[in-house]
C-alpha cells in the first residue's frame, strides 16, 4: 500500500492531511494525484461521491501553486453553493501549513461585494459556482489569464442544471495551455462533448466501473399504490430505528409536505429546498451533519454538495426523471468504505424505470416486501430495551432525589415498573400499529415483467382510478406548461388546504388527476371556471368525458391499432376546450 509521500505529496500538505486522519491514499487519489502533479495532463475521472475526490484534485492544485504570485492560478467549478463551500473548506484544511496560499469561494445567494473584496486581496485558487463566476468576470474582478489548472467537480450535475453555456464562457476566459480535470459520477454524451472541446489527449481514470452505482450500496424498491407512499415511508423508517437518511422528493412542494407530515407524526425531520432562505438552508444542513436531524427531506438540487459520510439510507420518494440523478442520489450513502442502502418507493408505472437503472449501474434491485406491523414493533421494542439498558446513571447527581423516588415507587413491583417504562418509550408504535392495516401491493399487469407490455396497454386508453380515489379530467396539459408541480400549486391555491393526490397522467392538451372520492366534488367546485394564465379551467369526472364516446362503431373497430373511439372523444373534448380557451376571457368583476 502506497503512502502520500510516495505519491509525491509535499511535506506541508502531508503534515496537514495526517492531522486530518488521512492514513493511506484512496484508489482515486492514488490514480489522480501523481498524474496531476505533472503538466499537460488532462483527466476525466469517473468516481462516485465519497471516494476522496476533493483530496484527489485539491492536493495537486495546492502543491502546484506559486505562493509568491497573488494572481489566480487554479479554478474549481462546482454546481452548488453547498459543494463550493465544502471544497473550499477542505482545501483550506489541506493548506494549513501553507500560509501564503489564499483560497476564495464565490457563489450566489450572498453579497457579491464581500467576495469582490476577497478577490482584490489576491486569490491563488478560486472555488466557484458558474453563474457567480461569470458575473465577477464581467465586472473585471475575477481575472483568469494566469490559470493553469481548471477542475470541474460533478460536471454531469452542472450540465443537468443547465450550466453548459456558462462553462463554455468560462473556458473562453482561461488560457489554452492549461490542465483540465473533469470529475463525474457518470460518463454521459454531454461529458464526452466537453472532453472533445476542451481537453487535450486526456486520460480517463475510472474508480469502479463506467456509469456504475456506488460499490457499497444495496438497491431496494417497494411497489405500492400512490396513496400508500407516505404510509410505506413510515414503515421503512420505523423498521430501521437507527436510520440516518436523506429522503429525496421531486418538487419543493412535495418536499415540504412530506417533512411536515413526518414532524407532525413525531419524527426528527427537516425540509431542504430552494424556497428556504440561504441562512435556513445552512442551519438545516449544519444540524443534519451534526446528527441533530435524523431525516432530511430534500430536492435533488438542494442536497448537492451535502457531504455526510455516515448516511445509512437514501430513500427515493419516487424515482427521478433521469438515471444520472438516481446515481447521484444513491451515491450519497455507502461512502468511505461503509455499507449503505438506496430505497425507492415506486408505483407500477415506475417499474420499467427500475430496469433501465439496473442496466446502467450494473446492479439488480431487490424487490422488497414492506415489514409487517409485528416486525416493526419487535424492532422498536428491542431498541427501547437497548436504550434503557445503556443509560448512564450519574449516582452523585441522582443521589439527593433517591429517597423521594423510592417512596414514589414503593408499592410498584419490578415487573410492573419495567412494563411502564417500556410502554412510555415504545407506546406510540404500539398505538399506531395496533390498528394499522397491511399495505396492499398493486397488481402488475400480465407481461409487465417481460418488457412492460402491460404499461404500453395502459397508455392506449384511460386507466381506472385506485381504490378510494376519483379520476378527474382537466383541460390543461404539457403545452400549457402544466406539470405535476403546477397541479399541486393550483389545488393548494384554490382549496386552501393540503390534499393527497394519486396518479397524475399528463398529455399535451389535457391531464388526469386522482383525488380522494370524498374530495372530488370540492376540487371541481374550487377550480372550475378559474384561470390558468389565459386559459379557463374545466374540470369534471373522467367518466363524464369518457361517456362522450361516439356511437355506431363495432367492438372490432374499437380494437384497431390506432387510437380507440373513446380516446378520440377525449382528444376531441380537449381540442374543444382549447378552442374555447383561445377566446379572449371576459372581464371579471373586481
Amino acid at each position: 500500500m502506497k503512502t502520500f509521500e510516495q505519491l509525491g505529496v509535499s511535506a506541508p500538505i502531508c503534515q496537514a492531511i495526517e492531522e486530518l486522519g488521512f492514513v493511506s491514499p484512496m484508489p482515486v487519489q492514488e490514480e489522480v494525484i501523481p498524474y496531476l502533479l505533472g503538466t499537460g495532463n488532462d483527466v476525466i475521472a469517473l468516481a462516485q461521491t465519497g471516494t476522496g475526490k476533493t483530496a484527489a484534485f485539491g492536493i495537486p492544485l495546492l502543491q502546484k501553486i506559486n505562493p509568491a504570485d497573488r494572481q489566480t492560478q487554479a479554478l474549481v467549478l462546482a454546481p452548488t453553493r453547498e459543494l463550493c463551500l465544502q471544497i473550499s473548506d477542505d482545501m483550506r484544511d489541506f493548506a494549513k501549513y501553507m500560509p501564503s496560499v489564499n483560497i476564495v469561494a464565490v457563489y450566489g445567494g450572498t453579497s457579491i461585494l464581500a467576495q469582490i473584496k476577497q478577490l482584490k486581496r489576491g486569490a491563488q485558487i478560486i472555488v466557484a459556482t458558474p453563474g457567480r463566476l461569470i458575473d465577477l468576470m464581467n465586472r473585471g474582478v475575477a481575472t483568469l489569464d494566469h490559470v493553469n489548472n481548471v477542475v470541474l467537480d460533478e460536471a454531469d450535475e452542472m450540465l443537468n442544471m443547465g450550466f453548459s453555456e456558462s462553462i463554455n464562457a468560462i473556458f473562453e476566459g482561461v488560457p489554452q495551455d492549461r490542465n483540465t480535470l473533469l470529475f463525474s459520477a457518470t460518463m454521459s454524451k454531454e461529458i464526452e462533448k466537453i472532453a472533445q472541446g476542451y481537453l487535450h489527449n486526456h486520460k480517463e481514470i475510472v474508480v469502479g466501473s463506467r456509469n456504475e452505482g456506488a460499490e457499497n450500496v444495496n438497491h431496494i424498491f417497494y411497489l405500492v399504490h400512490a396513496k400508500d407512499k407516505y404510509l410505506a415511508l413510515k414503515r421503512i423508517v420505523d423498521y430501521h430505528p437507527k436510520i440516518f437518511a436523506i429522503i429525496f422528493c421531486r418538487t419543493k412542494i412535495e418536499t415540504q409536505e412530506i417533512a411536515d407530515k413526518l414532524i407532525h407524526d413525531g419524527y426528527n425531520a427537516e425540509a431542504l429546498h430552494g424556497d428556504l432562505s440561504q441562512d435556513q438552508r445552512d442551519l438545516t444542513m449544519q444540524k443534519f451533519r451534526q446528527h441533530l436531524t435524523q431525516l432530511l427531506v430534500a430536492t435533488d438540487v438542494a442536497a448537492r454538495g451535502l457531504d455526510v459520510d455516515d448516511l445509512t439510507h437514501v430513500i427515493n420518494y419516487g424515482l427521478p426523471d433521469d438515471i444520472e440523478s438516481y446515481t447521484h442520489r444513491s451515491g450519497r450513502t455507502g461512502r468511505a468504505g461503509k455499507k449503505g442502502t438506496s430505497i425507492s418507493i415506486i408505483h407500477v408505472k415506475e417499474r420499467r424505470k427500475v430496469r433501465e437503472i439496473e442496466k446502467v449501474i450494473g446492479k439488480q434491485f431487490v424487490d422488497g416486501k414492506l415489514p409487517s406491523a409485528q416486525e416493526i414493533c419487535q424492532k422498536q421494542l428491542y431498541r427501547a430495551m437497548d436504550k434503557i439498558q445503556k443509560v448512564d446513571v450519574d449516582e452523585e447527581q441522582i443521589a439527593p432525589f433517591m429517597d423521594e423516588i423510592n417512596r414514589h415507587f414503593e408499592y410498584i413491583d419490578k415487573e410492573s415498573l419495567i412494563k411502564k417504562i417500556v410502554s412510555m418509550t415504545f407506546g406510540r408504535f404500539l398505538d399506531y400499529y395496533a390498528q394499522a392495516e397491511e399495505i396492499e401491493r398493486p397488481e402488475e399487469k400480465r407481461g409487465a415483467a417481460r418488457g412492460d407490455r402491460g404499461e404500453h396497454k395502459e397508455k392506449k386508453g384511460p386507466r381506472k382510478a385506485e381504490k378510494g380515489y376519483q379520476r378527474l379530467f382537466i383541460n390543461l396539459g404539457k403545452h400549457d406548461g402544466f406539470y405535476p408541480g403546477e397541479v399541486m400549486q393550483l389545488l393548494n391555491r384554490h382549496l386552501h388546504e393540503k390534499l393527497p393526490v394519486g396518479h397524475i397522467d399528463l398529455y399535451d392538451k389535457f391531464c388526469y388527476i386522482e383525488v380522494p372520492q370524498h374530495d372530488a366534488a370540492k376540487v371541481m367546485r374550487a377550480i372550475n371556471g378559474k384561470y390558468y394564465h389565459d386559459r379557463t379551467i374545466r374540470c369534471n369526472e373522467a367518466d363524464d368525458v369518457n361517456s362522450q364516446k361516439p356511437a355506431g362503431k363495432s367492438r372490432k373497430q374499437d380494437r384497431r391499432g390506432k387510437k380507440s373511439n373513446d380516446w378520440r372523444a377525449l382528444m376531441a373534448a380537449a381540442d374543444m376546450e382549447e378552442g374555447w380557451a383561445r377566446r379572449k376571457p371576459k372581464k371579471r368583476n373586481k
